[in-house]
């Protein structure tokens, strides 16, 4: 078998084309909250710890939930872009991103009801309260996350105006800052999320009820982002599958949103899940996310990521064999190691050109 046959056998190494874009491989990194900034800048960690996936061979690097509005923050220490000062530090990791071959997204987020509280690794209780530095969360509605989460204020109609703003905003300086890729956060229990979701949306308005009503601000924010995204670089959705609750946000649902923001000229839904509620029981085993992905693709006719303890290449590469994903997101293995794409493509005996010649002495 010659180099092409191995290259066009194994997918996890073929290029695809979205828009403008060509990623190399089918390898991306997940956003991965590092909780290291101040007033949401950007600094050297994010440039490393960006920086050495792209080095490590992957084909799109995003950054962590990246705050669209200074309370939209999961917690204090989190990535902003809600002010065209952040811009500087961020324009430098995408630069060196894409030196490393590898293209730089940014995931725009806003926390919702699950802002202002602490890191992993802080003790205290679960919020930050505005007299320790924190702030008073908002939502579509005032039911908190969950015992030692602050009631978060319901948002007026002129409050998601400006929210809708901020997104908008934070899109355009996303471009400033040389991001090719925008993957808005509508996931994980966060505000896009919460107002989806008829367990966290009580509202009586044209914002809550009816299916129809709880999609109307999560498209009205993807549909102000696109119209100041250039329209040859790609946009990307993260969802929430399922909530794994019954009567809560279930994959049907998902395929009737996804469906809506193909027409609003989303490129691809990255199909995660959870998040929502602390409760629910989620079956953490091998792939167990891919039957979302595997069904948006193929139903609604758009590309999708596949996510949720994918860690070997094997297993990668047959969920993009079987047709279930177009992509695959790594998250933790990354994190323990960040050169997963590089030692990947030895598992497969796939040719790709992808290590540093920095790095070829060590190449097995």
């Amino acid at each position: 078998m010659d180099r092409g046959e191995k290259w066009m056998n194994k997918l996890l190494f073929s290029p695809l084309k979205i828009k403008d874009i060509t990623l190399r491989n089918r390898i991306t990194v997940s956003p991965m909250c590092q909780y290291s900034s101040m007033d949401g800048f950007a600094n050297n960690w994010h440039l490393v710890h960006l920086g050495s996936r792209a080095v490590g061979g992957a084909s799109l690097v995003t950054t962590e939930a990246t705050a669209v509005e200074s309370e939209g923050r999961i917690s204090p220490q989190d990535l902003g872009i809600w002010k065209d000062e952040h811009i500087e530090f961020l324009k430098q990791i995408t630069g060196f991103i894409e030196s490393q071959g590898a293209a730089a997204g940014i995931q725009l987020a806003h926390a919702g009801r699950k802002a202002s509280t602490r890191r992993p690794w802080d003790s205290g209780s679960r919020s930050v309260k505005p007299e320790e530095g924190g702030w008073v969360p908002v939502g579509p509605s005032p039911i908190p996350f969950d015992k030692g989460y602050l009631v978060p204020i319901e948002l007026t109609l002129k409050e998601m105006e400006n929210i809708k703003k901020s997104f908008q905003e934070a899109t355009g300086r996303a471009y400033h800052a040389g991001f090719k890729v925008i993957e808005i956060h509508a996931a994980h229990g966060y505000l896009i999320h919460e107002f989806l979701s008829p367990l966290s949306n009580r509202r009586k308005d044209e914002y809550g009820g009816t299916l129809e009503n709880r999609m109307r601000f999560p498209l009205e924010i993807v549909k102000a982002a696109r119209k100041v995204w250039p329209e040859k670089y790609p946009l990307f959705v993260r969802i929430s599958a399922t909530d794994w609750v019954p009567e809560g946000w279930d994959l049907e649902q998902s395929v009737g949103f996804s469906k809506k923001l193909k027409e609003e000229g989303v490129d691809l839904i990255v199909c995660s899940s959870g998040g929502l509620v602390p409760d629910a029981e989620i079956p953490n085993e091998p792939g167990y996310q891919v039957p979302f992905s595997d069904r948006i693709r193929n139903e609604v006719g758009i590309l999708t990521a596949a996510l949720g303890l994918i860690t070997g290449a094997e297993q990668a590469e047959k969920i993009l064999q079987e047709g279930k994903a177009d992509l695959v997101a790594i998250a933790r293995e990354f994190l323990r190691n960040p050169y997963w794409a590089l030692l990947a493509s030895i598992q497969l005996q796939v040719e790709a050109d992808l290590w540093p010649v920095q790095y070829l002495r060590a190449k097995i």
